[in-house]
């Protein structure tokens, strides 16, 4: 099994003291900072956008694992790339079938990661056929739009066939992970974490996050 690569979401971080909480993570062995890009459309909620993200390249040592919760992903790829995205990553459900390839593949042609995401009612199988193109699957295992929320285990289940068919793909889970919510996803083949909640509001980051890389 590939090493598990534990991604911070900044959701749960101290905004007024974003520069510190970035660097706790990194001191306490964080591999990526993930970043939820929300636009209040997609989702119902609005979060940050371009100018935040250059800002936090300025100081973060870590790739940067930007996920994009918006609606017409395609005509902010460029300026996400441009500030500094290390991963970009787009919901299948915010384009169409026709668009999914050639979005990943734009994604790409910049020299860095591209990832597809689904939300909890979108069944797998769906969108398997465009997982050979993809560097990266992300699970939400919670509804998308905040942070916090209970972890949904039969999205989970939904690692396992993707993992069988696809053995190089970073699968990667969000929502509602934990040490105990982490194992079970890294049991069914994930080897990415991404956690806010129990990171940031944790009394000991470091102890948090050696507890999801030891999962």
């Amino acid at each position: 099994m590939s090493k598990i690569i534990i991604s911070p979401s900044i959701l749960s971080a101290d905004f007024a003291n974003l520069e510190r909480d970035i660097k706790r993570v990194e001191c306490a062995g964080a591999d990526w900072l993930h970043i939820d890009v929300m636009d209040g459309h997609f989702v119902p909620n609005i979060t940050i956008g371009v100018p935040v993200i250059a800002s936090i390249k300025k100081v973060a040592q870590i790739p940067l694992d930007v996920h994009l919760m918006i609606e017409n992903p395609q005509k902010y790829i460029e300026s996400f790339v441009k500030a500094g995205s290390n991963i970009l990553t787009f919901h299948y459900e915010a384009v169409g079938n026709s668009e999914v390839i050639s979005l990943i593949r734009f994604i790409k042609s910049f020299g860095i990661k591209a990832g597809l995401s689904i939300k909890p009612h979108t069944p797998v199988s769906e969108i398997m056929k465009y997982l050979s193109e993809a560097d990266m699957l992300l699970i939400m295992t919670v509804e998308p739009g905040f942070g916090g929320q209970k972890f949904m285990e039969e999205c989970a289940e939904k690692i396992k066939p993707a993992r069988e068919n696809y053995t190089d793909l970073i699968i990667q889970v969000d929502g509602g992970i934990n040490a105990v919510t982490g194992k079970f996803c890294r049991y069914l083949g994930a080897d990415s974490l991404v956690a806010g909640s129990y990171i940031y509001g944790a009394d000991d980051i470091q102890k948090a996050v050696k507890m999801l890389r030891e999962v």
